[in-house]
């Protein structure tokens, strides 16, 4: 008997959460005039914490063509802070001088062409912020692992590396130059 009341009691006082009345993704709404049962957002509408309005700076492109300068000043700090990321990130394949060959490209893996070869050294530094954003052939996209200002901060210590490899001495300012030259002349 308290087994048939119990079975009653539970089936009589299901409440069908699962099936509730609700739309589906782009379902066809009758409730709206345009038919649609997911509404647009208000205008002015903003991600909760991101505003990205500098295309620029988050996707290293304007008008779909890559730009050719760091969208913010580049500072010693920026500079350190890139070498430091790069060091972390990307050495482990491109090795610690931009050459490709990493400890794992010793290991095995792929080895990814040289930074300093020409067709890298002239692309744009919005190539440079592409291509760790999203990858590139083997190289795996890293827009999860590392923030957008350390990619543009890696993107200018890879510029110093590559004119750290391809500088003459008229590149050096002339206080340096004057100091290089004299140890040049000691020893």
């Amino acid at each position: 008997m308290y087994s048939v009341l119990s079975v009653l009691a539970f089936t009589s006082c299901r409440q069908d959460m699962h099936d509730q009345p609700r739309y589906e993704p782009l379902e066809q709404s009758q409730f709206f005039e345009d038919q649609r049962s997911a509404r647009p957002l208000v205008e002015g509408t903003v991600a909760r914490g991101h505003l990205n309005d500098d295309p620029a700076l988050y996707t290293g492109k304007v008008d779909g063509v890559a730009v050719t300068s760091l969208p913010f000043p580049i500072t010693a700090e920026v500079l350190q802070r890139g070498q430091q990321r790069y060091n972390i990130f990307c050495a482990p394949c491109h090795d610690q001088v931009g050459n490709g060959t990493g400890m794992v490209v010793r290991r095995g893996f792929r080895r990814p062409p040289s930074l300093h070869i020409d067709r890298l050294r002239e692309s744009p530094a919005g190539y440079y912020f592409d291509v760790i954003t999203n990858g590139f052939g083997s190289m795996s996209n890293y827009a999860e692992q590392i923030p957008v200002k350390d990619r543009w901060a890696i993107v200018a210590y890879i510029r110093a590396l590559q004119l750290s490899q391809h500088a003459s001495l008229q590149d050096v300012p002339e206080k340096e130059r004057k100091d290089l030259e004299s140890q040049r002349v000691e020893q």
